[in-house]
């Protein structure tokens, strides 16, 4: 077994990328104060497919030094927009009738592994801010919320980390039913 190069990946030039249906799903950033963690999430959109990125209140925004040295790229591959307030971008998704889904512990989350998709619904996945989380009046404007499941002593995730395994499980279970 050896590794393969780049260039035997066969991974579409940015033209092409760009042409490439995406899944109907927004990712949105509520207040994420780690560019580092942004530049993930961009990264992260660009490997599953997502059709765009939120970045929402405090969180930083291309051109970034720190974006860049985790998205390697990928801020020029992943359609983005900026909001001042995370509430504004939730309303427009909502009125636009996106399923809003929070990845937060609430008194009504479920877990990830019970969510319904639908191919063909447009969904949006909101992540918080690394201390405090999705806002209270973001959470009011949620149509539900899920939680991955963890069995460790800690029961949160570094942001990055879990939008990598949310955005991995619904890109999977979505490309599975088309």
């Amino acid at each position: 077994m050896q590794k393969l190069p780049s260039d035997e990946l066969g991974r579409p030039d940015l033209a092409t990328h760009k042409n490439i249906p995406k899944l109907p799903v927004v990712v949105v950033l509520d207040n994420v104060r780690s560019a580092l963690n942004v530049g993930s999430f961009f990264r992260t959109c660009d490997a599953f497919g997502i059709s765009s990125l939120y970045l929402c209140g405090i969180t930083a925004t291309p051109p970034h030094k720190e974006i860049q040295k985790t998205a390697i790229g990928a801020t020029e591959s992943v359609d983005w927009r900026y909001f001042d307030h995370t509430t504004e971008a939730i309303q427009q998704l909502n009125h636009e009738g996106y399923r809003v889904i929070g990845i937060e512990h609430t008194d009504q989350s479920t877990s990830l592994s019970s969510l319904d998709l639908t191919l063909g619904e447009s969904y949006a996945l909101v992540f918080g801010n690394e201390v405090d989380g999705i806002s209270d009046e973001v959470i009011k404007q949620l149509n539900e919320a899920v939680e991955i499941e963890q069995f460790g002593t800690k029961h949160s995730l570094n942001v990055a980390v879990c939008g990598g395994i949310v955005i991995h499980q619904v890109s999977r279970r979505l490309r599975n039913q088309g």
